[in-house]
């Protein structure tokens, strides 16, 4: 059994905050994958179901971002798992928008919502870093996280989380490459080739062969009477 666990903050104002990129993944893998409904447990929200034959429980905690590790903690205890059963789903400033990547263990880098985590289950759990990108100051990474995604970004944004949901099952059997190839095969699709063009084939263009002729005017007008 695997816990994975998107971060965000609960309520509709939220919901399409750049903060917010970790709850719009597992809600996809969710709906894609035939999860249960949500349901309030563990101080947020669960849905259950499998992904390649493993069992995975997908959970949003509902106590807002600084507080995330409260019920990551909850989940984990109760189903009995260890630190490196849980995978979080987060956005990355340091990533630029529509990037991915995959992390086991390591420092938060300054993330409310991961550095909840470290103090309840200890830094040893993977992560799938999702790049939102930075808005070029410190200071300004606390409004442009709890921005919502502009317009722009939705093709991208949609790519990316289709993306997440090809690749939920690898994810889940420990196949970090294909989880990430499906990702990339959504972000950037093979271009199909145009089929060859057909040889022309022009059809000989056959003239009669005329002979010359070769006989003297009075043969010609003496071959007219015969």
């Amino acid at each position: 059994m695997k816990l994975f666990v998107g971060l965000g903050n609960p309520g509709a104002k939220y919901a399409r905050n750049r903060h917010n990129i970790g709850f719009m993944a597992v809600d996809r893998i969710a709906a894609d994958h035939g999860f249960a409904p949500w349901r309030a447990k563990f101080q947020g929200h669960v849905s259950e179901g499998n992904l390649g034959g493993e069992k995975i429980v997908l959970l949003k905690p509902a106590t807002f971002m600084n507080l995330s590790g409260q019920s990551v903690n909850d989940a984990m205890r109760f189903y009995k798992l260890d630190s490196t059963d849980v995978t979080v789903f987060h956005d990355e400033i340091d990533l630029a928008p529509g990037k991915v990547r995959l992390k086991a263990g390591g420092g938060h880098a300054g993330h409310n919502g991961l550095r909840s985590i470290h103090q309840h289950i200890s830094p040893a759990y993977d992560r799938v870093r999702l790049g939102v990108g930075h808005p070029g100051h410190k200071d300004a990474v606390p409004g442009y996280v709890l921005h919502d995604f502009a317009k722009a970004d939705d093709p991208w944004l949609d790519d990316i989380l289709r993306g997440l949901s090809d690749g939920a099952a690898d994810l889940a059997a420990g196949d970090g490459s294909r989880f990430l190839n499906a990702i990339g095969l959504r972000m950037s699709p093979p271009r199909s080739s145009p089929p060859a063009p057909k040889p022309s084939v022009e059809k000989a263009q056959t003239r009669p062969e005329v002979e010359a002729d070769t006989r003297n005017p009075l043969q010609r007008l003496a071959d007219r009477f015969r």
